[in-house]
């Protein structure tokens, strides 16, 4: 296998891991009254609160929160369909770089720029919305994760894009 065909292979690897971490977090965005109901089970079947109250009680709140949200204005609740949506869509986007890195290394770079985004949006708006300092760490925490594969993806794509170059002929004399 030739050093571009290399390069190409782990740059597609590392895009396929970054989408299905992508489709993943925003799939679960779609059931979450049920998942706050079958975490909040396990944490209990594993005695969490002893070790980590504020964690178990930080899950009821939100449990209690989206049950009667669930009950009494599930319209809100879409507001998480789209959420779960826009990861998708996003996640479709990298399609591009998967096909062409060189030409589409925007996309990445795109991905790299939302997921710095995240830290000043969780500092912003958790403690507006009420949201533990613990847990907006916790959602830094995929903007901080996700931007290593990008930043891999995006130094690998440079140096495809070297060896790019290097082999376009040069152009002719005029």
């Amino acid at each position: 296998m030739s050093d571009r065909a290399a390069l190409l292979k782990g740059i597609r690897a590392w895009l396929a891991f970054f989408v299905v971490c992508l489709v993943l977090s925003g799939a679960t965005a779609f059931p979450l009254v049920h998942e706050l109901h079958w975490t909040e089970d396990v944490l209990r079947s594993l005695s969490v609160r002893e070790h980590l109250p504020a964690l178990t009680d930080w899950i009821e709140r939100v449990r209690r929160g989206l049950d009667a949200t669930d009950t009494e204005q599930p319209f809100v609740l879409y507001g998480t369909d789209w959420l779960a949506f826009a990861h998708l869509v996003i996640a479709v986007a990298f399609y591009g770089p998967y096909r062409d890195p060189v030409r589409n290394i925007w996309v990445v770079e795109f991905g790299m720029i939302a997921c710095a985004g995240i830290v000043p949006l969780a500092l912003i708006c958790g403690p507006i919305r009420g949201i533990p300092f613990w847990w907006s760490v916790i959602d830094m925490s995929f903007g901080a994760f996700g931007i290593v594969p990008l930043y891999v993806v995006r130094k690998k794509i440079k140096r495809l894009e070297g060896m790019t170059a290097a082999v376009r002929p040069a152009p002719a004399a005029v």
